[in-house]
């Protein structure tokens, strides 16, 4: 934490809440009316609290895997609500300026927090706000000291090396398509977020495959999707001109920059009909898949994760860059193959040209779509999660 900042949460913590509150510049700021209540504490033997991010949903969709499948376990999940993105379901939301500098939320969570048995920490960040004052070690020492066995959980950027992704991946967003200051912005925080880890010594969970080869001792945490919302469309490829979309949430991470002039060519050549799925709520996104022939995650990063199992448990024709050691760890741990059919960039339109025009391709990606749906339950519907935080939560 830099002195500066030290030197500012000092000088706020000394002015009352409602004056601090409107010091702080935009999201941060502090506005009457936005302090929820403390969280409720699960009246079951085991009860864990996780905290603060809540990526795509998925710390909440934890929460009730473990309260589903693991016998006396009890989850709350606490996500710090940022301005920007998706709003997806969590047990309690807490605004950004909230968690970050409100002494009155603050004192009357730090009341509840040490009922629970278990903490985990999301993303490396602070799991109880107060980010102006106190360290995450300072938090996770706080919470030790209360009794709560400790685990971290990585979600991607915060721990993907982008000097490794680079060697292994040609077309990484880490050459230079997020421009030098974010590259180097990413750079200093995995080798912090890294470092971290290594001096905590706690168990890591991985939210994606691919992060194991940025810590080899963390443990794989599938994401969890509720594969009802998604399925019930029609079986893909039947159209001449099929329906491809690409939902490109963070176009310069998923390589939407690589594919998409051939996606637009392709499309005023009437090979496909284009859809990019851009500002769409995600309550809105299952019947934007269901109406998809082929949905197109990303072809950069070589990972695969909410947006992939979604799409699969729609039953559609999945294409992605999915690298060769995330569809070893799948096989390896599950037994089963990730029904994703692979390309690069360069790869996408002779291959969405043989979809369209050779028989014997349409079928066989008809077949791997039909897996999705059983896969993605599989894999995704909350038990795989629940068994990889059983050790954790239940020794």
């Amino acid at each position: 934490m830099s002195a500066l900042k030290k030197l500012v949460g000092r000088t706020l913590r000394l002015l009352p809440d409602s004056l601090a509150g409107r010091l702080l510049p935009g999201e941060y700021r502090v506005r009457p009316g936005q302090v929820p209540p403390p969280s409720p504490v699960p009246e079951t033997p085991v009860r864990l609290y996780v905290a603060p991010a809540n990526f795509a949903g998925q710390a909440y969709r934890w929460a009730r895997a473990v309260e589903q499948h693991l016998p006396g376990v009890g989850a709350i999940n606490v996500m710090e609500v940022t301005a920007t993105g998706f709003r997806h379901a969590a047990d309690v939301a807490v605004p950004r300026g909230v968690h970050a500098a409100s002494r009155r939320w603050q004192r009357a969570e730090r009341a509840v927090v040490p009922r629970f048995t278990h903490l985990m920490v999301e993303a490396e960040r602070r799991p109880v706000g107060n980010v102006l004052v106190e360290s995450i070690e300072q938090q996770i020492a706080w919470a030790q000291q209360h009794g709560l066995a400790v685990a971290m959980l990585s979600h991607g950027s915060d721990l993907r090396d982008p000097v490794a992704h680079r060697e292994r991946e040609v077309d990484s967003p880490f050459h230079g398509v997020l421009g030098a200051p974010q590259i180097e912005h990413y750079e200093r925080l995995t080798r912090h977020n890294r470092t971290l880890l290594e001096q905590l010594g706690l168990p890591v969970f991985v939210s994606t495959p691919d992060l194991l080869l940025d810590y080899a001792t963390a443990t794989w945490l599938p994401v969890v999707v509720d594969a009802a919302p998604w399925s019930g469309g029609p079986a893909p490829l039947e159209r001449a001109r099929p329906v491809v979309v690409h939902a490109p949430s963070r176009a310069a991470m998923k390589g939407t920059a690589l594919i998409e002039p051939t996606l637009r060519a392709l499309h005023d050549e009437g090979v496909i009909q284009y859809r990019r799925l851009e500002g769409v709520p995600h309550a809105e996104m299952p019947a934007a898949y269901r109406e998809a022939d082929i949905v197109l995650d990303q072809f950069s990063l070589g990972i695969y994760g909410v947006a992939v199992v979604e799409a699969l448990a729609a039953g559609r024709v999945v294409i992605s860059h999915v690298a060769e050691h995330s569809r070893a760890v799948v096989r390896q741990q599950t037994g089963l193959e990730l029904p994703v059919v692979q390309a690069r960039a360069a790869q996408l339109e002779s291959l969405l040209r043989r979809l369209t025009g050779d028989a014997a391709a349409r079928e066989s990606a008809v077949a791997t779509a039909a897996l999705g749906p059983a896969f993605a339950s599989a894999v995704h519907d909350g038990r795989r999660s629940a068994e990889a935080l059983r050790p954790f939560l239940l020794g």
